[in-house]
């Protein structure tokens, strides 16, 4: 009777695993804000800088950035491979940095590993009056 509980556990736990590894939920970056201050000397305009985490194999979904944000990317680890507007994807290795025009359409923005992390600062020089500074793609 306990094999049979064990063995009958054991083919539980199988069919478990293989349950979730079909439907693995994609990981997404985490976005924390470092600073967000007025652009001393720029009138109307303000910083904001946010680092942006990637897990192993995380990606952005599909986003633009606010009409008036001028976006200056630095990877800080890792590797990330980014693609704006209609420029070829690219992956970018820590010390790379790359700018973003205004209204930019970030088609891809993902970790290029699926073994390690990557870290990346963006800092923003955006109209103070400017309320969300990412919008997802209309699925």
């Amino acid at each position: 009777m306990k094999r049979q509980i064990l063995a009958g556990a054991a083919l539980a736990a199988t069919a478990l695993s293989s349950l979730a590894s079909a439907h693995v939920i994609p990981r997404q970056e985490t976005v924390r804000q470092v600073d967000n201050l007025p652009a001393s000397g720029v009138p109307g305009k303000r910083l904001v800088s946010l680092i942006v985490d990637y897990p192993p194999g995380a990606k952005s979904v599909p986003h633009r950035h606010a009409g008036s944000a001028f976006i200056y990317a630095y990877v800080l680890s890792g590797e990330i491979r980014s693609a704006i507007n209609d420029e070829t994807a690219r992956v970018y290795r820590a010390g790379e940095t790359w700018f973003e025009k205004p209204g930019s359409h970030h088609r891809v923005s993902e970790n290029a590993s699926n073994e390690r992390p990557a870290r990346l600062l963006a800092v923003f020089i955006v109209d103070e009056a400017e309320g969300q500074l990412t919008t997802p793609d209309a699925h």
